[in-house]
């Protein structure tokens, strides 16, 4: 897209801060409506009504512990999802260090732990890691080795911290990003550049295929393009549904822990990841639920205990958050990259936004450039 365009974006969460940061540093002048009354993160740690907790929702992105694991989400996913991680992992970190601040960013690889018990089923979830390995969408993507065992003398060198687990395997490659740090940096750079205006408190209801955003008061808004990026927003126009997400957030100096750890626990992927600042999020992967309600006892009980017996320095860890947020899923779970006309729909992110958000942008962003082309002279020989 060599001219400048004026773009409107539905939808301030990862998709849309990102879109909204490439576009204006590409010299487009961009527009982001967001229902949201600001670019911070709100963490509701108390009850709230069903309608209280829709209203004081924060973008999906911000209850995320960043993990960008395309070798560990084999076990339930296509080898062509990890193909689009692996991208993601190089552009996320270019993207990390040109923005301003240089949010965390590390690629030290991560590491799937079992206890004793339960190595029948991390045997399974091994078994399905290298049946994926083997197809050629995982070898085209040209990965590092898959998931390599690791004696008890090699996890004592890499994770001092962790004790307990009788079993673990490296992933290497995989990576990790400051989730919040990076919202926040998103949108202060493309704020930056004067080529970009937020509209927070403005809901988008339609993103039309003619290059419009209908908005909630009924202000019809036209744009050279639009990008719908709303998340469940999108709703009903696209058939996406919300899937619970939990987060624990731990205070706990001096911890240790260097690489992301997943728990493989029989009714649990226990994930435990560091972050600057001594803290550590503990989280599990998905509830089939659109319930916005606070983390229940049991989940809370469950998820530390399990993180606790991986990382028994954690027992004096203090509870900053217990956060709940909705992933957009679509129903095959997987992620939706379209053009309609001269709107662009990018959705179903589910639990992979992280991973997959910049490789997606990146086809999106094609998409649009092709459609903007001018078409080329047929020639005759």
């Amino acid at each position: 897209m060599s001219e400048s365009l004026h773009v409107g974006i539905a939808g301030a969460g990862l998709l849309g801060r990102l879109a909204a940061w490439q576009l204006a540093r590409q010299g487009h002048a961009v527009e982001v409506f967001d229902p949201a009354p600001d670019a911070g993160p709100r963490f509701r740690d108390g009850f709230a009504s069903a309608a209280q907790a829709d209203a004081q929702a924060q973008a999906a992105g911000f209850t995320a512990a960043g993990m960008l694991s395309p070798i560990a989400e084999l076990d339930n996913a296509e080898p062509a999802l990890a193909a689009r991680g692996w991208r993601s992992i190089a552009l996320w970190r270019d993207i990390a260090a040109a923005l301003p601040g240089q949010p965390f960013f590390s690629a030290q690889g991560s590491l799937m732990l079992a206890h004793r018990a339960d190595l029948g089923s991390a045997q399974r979830v091994l078994d399905r890691l290298r049946a994926a390995c083997a197809s050629p969408a995982w070898t085209a993507a040209s990965p590092p080795e898959g998931a390599r065992a690791l004696a008890p003398a090699e996890l004592r060198a890499l994770e001092p911290a962790v004790s307990g687990p009788a079993h673990a395997w490296l992933l290497p490659g995989e990576a990790q990003i400051d989730a919040v740090q990076a919202l926040l940096a998103l949108h202060a750079a493309a704020s930056g550049s004067d080529r970009a205006r937020w509209h927070w408190g403005r809901r988008v209801e339609i993103a039309e295929e003619g290059g419009a955003l209908r908005l909630a008061d009924g202000e019809a808004r036209h744009f050279d393009w639009v990008l719908d990026a709303r998340g469940l927003g999108a709703r009903p126009g696209l058939p996406v549904r919300g899937v619970r997400g939990e987060l624990v957030w731990l205070h706990a100096p001096g911890h240790g822990v260097r690489r992301p750890l997943r728990l493989l626990h029989p009714r649990h992927r226990v994930y435990i990841v560091p972050r600057p600042g001594d803290v550590v999020l503990v989280g599990a992967s998905e509830i089939e639920s659109e319930d916005r309600s606070p983390v229940s006892l049991r989940t809370a009980v469950e998820l530390m205990a399990a993180a606790h017996s991986v990382v028994p320095v954690l027992a004096e860890a203090r509870i900053l958050h217990l956060d709940v947020n909705l992933r957009p899923a679509l129903p095959d779970n997987g992620a939706l990259v379209r053009r309609d006309g001269r709107c662009l729909r990018i959705n179903g992110l589910f639990r992979h936004g992280w991973l997959l958000a910049p490789a997606l942008l990146e086809e999106g962003l094609a998409l649009m450039a092709h459609a903007a082309a001018p078409p080329q002279e047929e020639r005759t020989a």
